[in-house]
């Protein structure tokens, strides 16, 4: 990878790095995002767990069909309903624990001033929600610019085939030269699995 002089385009890292470049100008800017509705996009998240993104995708479609993604709808849906759509009794139980914890929903001013390690240990302590949640919540929810979510498969699979990494430990060492902008590096890598 090069180096870059320029320390405030956060896209530098991506176009320094002779991997990234082509995913770049095949795909324009890519880059975290700050969601209109945090809360919304954090059930989302739990939505998304462990299942492929057609079966996410269907299952959020059915979702919002019955539900709204809202605390108050949250909390009123009864379990079978929240089940039909394809939730796991894991994740029935982590979107109750959200809406009741955050019965107002979510602001982006909640989580300011707190790290990215204070956030995934806040949301990490409502059942079902661990590192994987936290950071798509931190990618797509709060727009943090430096999150490597090196438990994510996808990013393991496009570190592997852009890289030839094969452990953990190898990708975030590598990931470590595009701090403080990580996420906009991990939206190409997503692009090469």
């Amino acid at each position: 990878m090069a180096d870059t002089d320029d320390d405030t385009d956060p896209y530098a890292v991506v176009r320094a790095d002779d991997a990234l470049r082509p995913l770049y100008e095949e795909h324009g800017e890519l880059g975290p995002e700050r969601a209109d509705d945090p809360f919304e996009r954090l059930v989302v998240a739990v939505t998304n767990q462990s299942v492929s993104l057609e079966s996410a995708a269907a299952v959020r479609e059915r979702l919002r069909e019955r539900v709204d993604f809202d605390p108050d709808s949250l909390r009123a849906a009864d379990d079978a309903t929240l089940r039909d759509v394809g939730l796991s009794d894991t994740k029935v139980r982590a979107l109750r624990e959200l809406a009741e914890r955050y019965p107002e929903g979510i602001a982006h001013a909640d989580f300011e001033g707190l790290t990215n390690d204070e956030v995934r240990a806040e949301l990490g302590d409502v059942y079902g929600v661990g590192d994987w949640t936290a950071n798509m919540f931190l990618l797509f929810a709060l727009g943090r610019e430096d999150v490597f979510p090196v438990g994510d498969l996808g990013v393991r699979k496009g570190m592997a085939t852009l890289y030839g990494h094969e452990t953990r430990a190898e990708m975030r060492a590598y990931a470590e030269a595009w701090a403080p902008y990580r996420s906009y590096a991990t939206r190409y890598v997503w692009k090469a699995q």
